[in-house]
């Protein structure tokens, strides 16, 4: 398991003596919206989405008068890390007065959800402190996970209509203190922008974070590999189940990568990664040799959050050459076969296969290249900031009734640097739905949250995908006017645009410049050098 520095502690212990030091717990800013007499700190709130919030908060601290924007940025943030901090201790309280089964698991997911929003927030703190090992675009991925982190407690709940079940009155304050954050760093964000041009006739193969150690273990013959763990369902290796492997690895005090082989099989196991146990790789026999399954899904009572067969929560993790799948079947509705918020993370000739939420891409920075994923409603869904690469996508045979939706983006908030990218793929029909192409509508995708943003770039469309391109959202006009749907050079039967929706926010992409932002560089690494980007020109 990775481990915090000495270093690391310091800064953690500076920050919450610091939020020790600006107040007591702090009562709800929705109950009582006393704003700050100071017109320093009116002047700098003005600035922000929700100015109430952020003067009801500064004003229960010391700070009477802020000189730089940057001082009011990790203000922001340290206030914001501070609710999240009481609404952790308020739910950990809350915990002996839990009945159901249901609400225990909606709890402990919340739990966890708090942890990771804390882990995010307090790494922003430190971006800020530390201006050379990160950028505002590192802290503004942290941010906007942070922000999703806090909204998926009350959705899970919502989802499973648990409605007796309490989230934190806080909740809502919390989300307006990051939203403000995120604006603020947002203008930081904007004064390191340039948008370099699209280099004709390059390729860019790996997001710039991807090291070359990587690199080389992506591509080189699996022979080649020498794993730190195996596991084999034949007792060939040391476990016979990945979990056991992945839970030995975190155990280690190394750093480093560390290499699991799975050999081929199925494995019947939902398995996870914890957030702390970083550079973890599953390297599996193929995808039709490696199977990772398992079988949970909203009929049966998961809720979305809590239903993967495979959850990756740590940063820098690679899975390759294995088969994540959920079989619950269509009729079970949602059932996802991976979620993942691994930040800089890739999957690597892997196969996905569910029906309806196949692939949940849930926060962060995440590379496909060269996978299959399979689906039938909103298949690739979530707000991570996602370029899916070179790979095939399959429409399936959904229920009566329903429309094949390829992806539900999940950008809530103006500000986030979230969106999916899909690039030099194809989008077809699996062999269950080829008989009935002209019977079932199979759309790019449909608007999850208010400011969805998906690109289809230099993609082969065959001929199931619906004239109108893409769908609203259950027939209303939920987000028409804030999505952003864009397409950019596509080819095959389906992929003329002069029959597509008629909305103001759907783009024909024609410039470099409207390009560039669902790019490898532009959307994973906001890498401005000059280096060839890959684009399919």
């Amino acid at each position: 398991m990775a481990s915090y520095t000495s270093l690391e502690f310091s800064i953690i212990g500076k920050i919450f003596l610091k939020l020790l030091f600006l107040s007591l717990v702090l009562p709800i800013a929705s109950s009582i919206r006393t704003t700050s007499s100071n017109n320093n700190i009116d002047w700098w709130c003005n600035q922000t989405p929700h100015p109430e919030s952020c003067k009801y908060y500064i004003s229960q601290t010391n700070y009477h008068e802020i000189k730089q924007k940057s001082l009011f940025r990790v203000i922001l943030v340290q206030l914001a890390l501070k609710q999240v901090l009481i609404m952790q201790s308020e739910a950990r309280d809350f915990e002996k007065n839990l009945m159901s089964k249901m609400h225990k698991a909606l709890h402990n997911d919340c739990l966890e959800l708090y942890d990771n929003s804390i882990f995010h927030l307090n790494s922003t703190i430190k971006c800020m402190h530390n201006k050379r090992s990160c950028a505002p675009f590192d802290a503004q991925t942290w941010l906007s996970t942070a922000h999703t982190s806090i909204q998926t407690c009350p959705t899970a709940a919502s989802e499973l209509n648990a409605v007796d079940f309490k989230v934190s009155e806080l909740s809502n304050n919390v989300t307006e203190m990051i939203s403000n954050s995120l604006a603020i760093n947002m203008d930081f964000l904007k004064q390191n922008e340039n948008i370099p041009p699209i280099a004709k006739g390059g390729t860019k193969v790996f997001p710039s974070w991807v090291s070359s150690s990587d690199r080389e273990l992506l591509t080189s013959s699996s022979s080649s590999i020498k794993a730190d763990l195996v596991v084999a369902k034949d007792g060939s290796g040391q476990f016979d189940n990945i979990q056991a492997a992945i839970d030995k690895a975190a155990s280690r005090k190394s750093n480093e990568r560390f290499i699991i082989h799975v050999k081929k099989g199925t494995y019947v196991e939902n398995i996870k990664v914890d957030l702390k146990n970083e550079k973890i790789m599953l390297i599996g026999d193929g995808t039709k040799q490696t199977i990772i399954t398992g079988s949970k899904n909203a009929q049966d009572g998961f809720s979305i959050y809590d239903s993967p067969t495979a959850v990756i929560d740590a940063p820098y993790f690679i899975a390759r050459l294995i088969t994540f799948q959920n079989t619950a079947g269509p009729t079970k509705m949602q059932a996802v076969a991976l979620r993942s918020a691994s930040d800089f993370s890739v999957f690597y000739r892997c196969s996905f296969v569910a029906y309806q939420d196949t692939l949940y891409i849930q926060a962060q920075r995440q590379f496909f290249t060269g996978c299959n994923i399979y689906g039938t409603v909103d298949f690739i869904f979530g707000d991570a900031a996602v370029v899916i690469q070179n790979s095939n996508i399959y429409a399936r045979k959904p229920l009566q009734g329903q429309s094949n939706m390829i992806t539900a983006q999940g950008r809530d908030h103006p500000n986030k640097n979230t969106g999916i990218s899909i690039q030099n793929c194809k989008i077809r029909a699996a062999p269950d739905l080829k008989p009935l192409v002209g019977q079932v509508k199979t759309f790019l995708g449909r608007p999850w949250k208010q400011y969805a943003r998906v690109a289809v770039i230099n993609t082969f469309l065959d001929t199931l995908v619906d004239p109108l391109g893409w769908s609203p959202w259950n027939n209303s006009n939920f987000a028409l006017d804030t999505l952003y749907y864009g397409e950019y050079q596509n080819s095959g039967p389906d992929s003329s645009t002069s029959n597509r929706v008629k909305w103001p926010t759907f783009h024909v992409l024609n410039s470099s410049s409207e390009v560039f932002p669902f790019t490898i560089d532009g959307l994973l690494s906001n890498d401005n050098t000059n280096e060839p980007i890959s684009t399919g020109l």
